[in-house]
C-alpha cells in the first residue's frame, strides 16, 4: 500500500518548485508587442473613489487578454484600491495566461511570496516607498522567486534607482503624494533613463496619440487602467483603443 504522507509530500514539492519557476515574462511581452498596452484591473482609487465596484477579476482580465492586451496589471491593495491577492488567482483560473503585474505598495519580501503564490509574473517596486538598499534586496528576492520587477520612478532624484538594473523601468505620471497627473513627466524623464531600459509609462494615458508619441520617445509599455475601467465594458474599450492606435500609425 502506498504511503499517503509520501504522496502528499511529493506533490507538495512540485507545488513549491512551481512557486520558484519563472513566470511569463512581462519584459519580453512588451518587446514583442506592437501596442505594449498593460491593461489594468483597478476597481477603486484614493482620489476618485469607486471606479467599478462590481468589476469581477474572473471576467475583466480575461477580456483584456482576449482583446489584445500585452500584459495585465491587477491592483491588490484592499484599503485604498479595493483589491486583493485573490484577484490574480481568479484571473489565472479564468484562463489568463499572459503576464500579470502584482500592483501594490511592496515594502516587505513577504509580499513577494504572496505575489508568486497567487500567480503574478512581475511585481511593482516604487522608488518613493523604499530606500535604494531596500529596493536592491527586494529585487534580488523577487528574481529568486522567478518574478520580474517593474521599478517605478517619478522624479529626477529617483532615477538613480535605475542603476539597480530592474527588468522594466516605469515612469509614473502621477505624483503619489498629491495625485496630480501629468504625462509630460514621462517625456521629460525618458531620455535620462539608461538607453537599454525597457521603459513603461504609467497613469493618465487616455489618448492613442499619446501612446504613439511616447513610443517615439522610447517607451515600450503603457499602463492604462482608469480609462478602460470607467467604461461599461473595459475589454471592449481596450479593443477600440487598440483599433484607434492602428489608425494613428
Amino acid at each position: 500500500m502506498k504511503d499517503i504522507l509520501e504522496e502528499i509530500v511529493a506533490h507538495k514539492r512540485k507545488e513549491v518548485e512551481a512557486l520558484y519557476a519563472p513566470k511569463p515574462s512581462l519584459r519580453q511581452a512588451l518587446l514583442d508587442s506592437d501596442s505594449g498596452i498593460i491593461a489594468e484591473f483597478k476597481r477603486r482609487s484614493p482620489s476618485k473613489g469607486w471606479i467599478k465596484q462590481e468589476g469581477k477579476a474572473e471576467e475583466i482580465p480575461l477580456s483584456y487578454q482576449q482583446n489584445g492586451a500585452a500584459g495585465i496589471s491587477i491592483l491588490t491593495d484592499e484599503k485604498y484600491f479595493g483589491g486583493c491577492d485573490a484577484f490574480i488567482t481568479k484571473a489565472r483560473q479564468s484562463g489568463v495566461t499572459i503576464p500579470v503585474l502584482y500592483k501594490n505598495f511592496v515594502i516587505d519580501e513577504a509580499q513577494l511570496y504572496a505575489a508568486a503564490l497567487c500567480g503574478a509574473s512581475a511585481v511593482l517596486l516604487i522608488a518613493a516607498c523604499l530606500t535604494k538598499q531596500e529596493c536592491r534586496n527586494l529585487m534580488q528576492k523577487a528574481h529568486e522567486l522567478g518574478l520580474e520587477v517593474l521599478l517605478e520612478m517619478h522624479s529626477e532624484q529617483e532615477l538613480e534607482y535605475a542603476e539597480l538594473g530592474p527588468d522594466l523601468c516605469g515612469i509614473n505620471n502621477r505624483n503619489l503624494g498629491s495625485f496630480v497627473t501629468d504625462v509630460e513627466t514621462s517625456f521629460r524623464l525618458a531620455e535620462l533613463l539608461p538607453k537599454d531600459a525597457v521603459k513603461v509609462s504609467e497613469s493618465g494615458i487616455s489618448d492613442p496619440k499619446t501612446v504613439v508619441a511616447l513610443r517615439e520617445s522610447g517607451f515600450r509599455g503603457f499602463l492604462i487602467g482608469e480609462n478602460f475601467m470607467k467604461t461599461p465594458n473595459p475589454g471592449h474599450a481596450l479593443k477600440e483603443f487598440l483599433n484607434s492606435l492602428k489608425i494613428e500609425h
